[in-house]
């Protein structure tokens, strides 16, 4: 339904106004249906040199272009003033076809041509509060085309990424390297995400919402690649956001679609091959002392993070393995090890630090439940588009949410049968790419262990450098960690 309403008000009424302005104009109606070609002759109508034909070709800068063209084109029917320019660009499905088949308006010339202006000086003459206006839209329209199509920033909000990137960091992401995606949820306002500042409230309207189209890009997703992506499980209760206003998340590419990948003893695989580790990845370490303090300054210069006792001798905590290894040498250190879970345990101590929630969708008494964890997980196969997967007790589990959730079908389970949009099936093929993220601090991150594989609607860009690193918790002198900016992101 939120298709074909998409497909009414920004294809069908437009080009209904078009055609009958086109008529006004003198030029046959069919003229303003055909794509491009009635921009091209929309450039005639409004005067404008035919070199700008060259500049609607332009990805990117072709939406800002036609922009001015549409301006420019109200402009040759007498629409002058900011709110007809308003209405045209942001409501063209109402007040295209309202001005076309309104009797009182008229094609009365090339708006951009000296004789127009002169002929119309008073009408297209601005006020200083009219001047301030166009400036300030064209401001917005222009950093909002640059946010959506080339680059944008982004800020680390929680540690899953330590020590690679550090909270408080400042990035730049860009849009371009994987292709720009396409809002889908068109009517937002701009610059919020999805909740307004200060009153709360949700910052778009999802009556309409459209499909999902990417322009091309430089590349593809590729493993080891620093992504940005839309959290999927914003998809659910409470929230049910639409896939371009679902929370931000960033995260390592770990499995491209079609790959196979497995956890053993905290070491990822990638069809049975070792995957690098992160040079600047955190992970658990169980460190033995002789019971002696600690001192804060090497806790604070070795970034010991989230540092927990378990008795007087011994104690766990986040770092790298640079930090690990030096620590091992102090005189007061007996052993620093990695604190992994065994396979098939929640955790080396029996507690239950590392179970993880995915697989297990819509589990039944009939489906055996994953018992996998953190540190040994898997093998599990990254869904492909075109892909066809053979669905029981074991596969299920582990695809039902990307079927149902993200594939947008009616999904069953009933006894040891699975009906897909009513029909018992014992396979499905995909129609999307997947990936599957992990942060850098290996054992404090939520990633696709947790919550499954991320498709590729909600990819959002590659990340490229810190322009900005802030430390809160530093004192006022000391905030910005200088040596971090305008570092690439590796």
């Amino acid at each position: 339904m939120n298709i074909v309403l998409a497909i009414i008000l920004l294809i069908i009424l437009p080009y209904i106004g078009f055609w009958k302005l086109f008529e006004k104009a003198g030029r046959p109606g069919w003229e303003g249906i055909i794509p491009l070609y009635n921009a091209y002759v929309m450039i005639k109508l409004c005067g404008r040199p035919l070199w700008w034909f060259v500049l609607v070709l332009i990805p990117g800068l072709n939406l800002l272009v036609m922009i001015g063209i549409l301006v420019d084109f109200v402009k040759s029917y007498g629409k002058f003033s900011l709110l007809d320019h308003i209405c045209a660009v942001a409501l063209p499905f109402i007040f295209l076809p309202k001005w076309g088949f309104d009797k009182d308006t008229k094609y009365v010339g090339p708006s951009t041509t000296p004789e127009f202006r002169e002929k119309h000086k008073v009408a297209l003459k601005k006020t200083p509060a009219r001047e301030w206006a166009d400036a300030i839209i064209f401001a917005v329209i222009a950093a909002t085309l640059i946010r959506t199509l080339f680059i944008e920033a982004y800020v680390i909000p929680s540690a899953s990424m330590e020590s690679s990137l550090l909270i408080g960091d400042y990035l730049f992401v860009s849009k371009v390297n994987y292709g720009a995606r396409l809002p889908m949820t068109p009517v937002a306002f701009p610059f919020a995400h999805h909740t307004m500042p200060l009153i709360g409230t949700k910052a778009y309207w999802d009556g309409i919402e459209l499909p999902y189209y990417r322009l091309p890009g430089l590349s593809d997703v590729k493993k080891g690649d620093v992504v940005v992506f839309n959290y999927p499980m914003d998809a659910d209760s409470p929230l049910y956001r639409p896939v371009d206003k679902r929370e931000n998340y960033i995260k390592r590419c770990q499995g491209t679609p079609g790959d196979t990948l497995s956890v053993v003893d905290a070491q990822v695989f990638i069809n049975r091959k070792a995957a690098p580790t992160p040079p600047h990845g955190e992970m658990a370490y169980l460190v033995k002392f002789d019971g002696s303090e600690i001192n804060p300054q090497l806790i604070n210069d070795l970034h010991l993070e989230d540092i927990t006792p378990i008795n007087n001798l011994e104690f766990i905590t986040n770092t790298t393995a640079t930090s690990a290894a030096t620590l091992k040498g102090y005189s007061n250190i007996k052993s620093v090890t990695p604190f992994i879970a065994r396979a098939g345990a929640v955790d080396p101590s029996g507690g239950d630090v590392y179970p993880v929630k995915f697989p297990n969708y819509k589990i039944t008494p009939n489906f055996p439940k994953f018992t996998w964890n953190v540190d040994n997980y898997g093998p599990i196969i990254v869904p492909k588009k075109g892909w066809t997967v053979k669905l029981d007790s074991l596969t299920f589990p582990v695809y039902g949410r990307a079927i149902e959730i993200y594939e947008g079908n009616k999904v069953q389970v009933v006894g040891n049968d699975i009906l897909i949009n009513g029909k018992k099936t014992n396979t499905y093929t995909f129609k999307l790419n997947y990936y599957f993220m992990m942060g850098d601090n290996r054992h404090n991150s939520e990633d696709s262990r947790f919550w499954g594989f991320v498709p590729e609607d909600h990819i959002v860009g590659k990340a490229l450098f810190i322009w900005m690193s802030i430390d809160d918790n530093a004192s006022f002198l000391s905030k910005i960690r200088w040596s971090r900016l305008f570092n690439i992101i590796h």
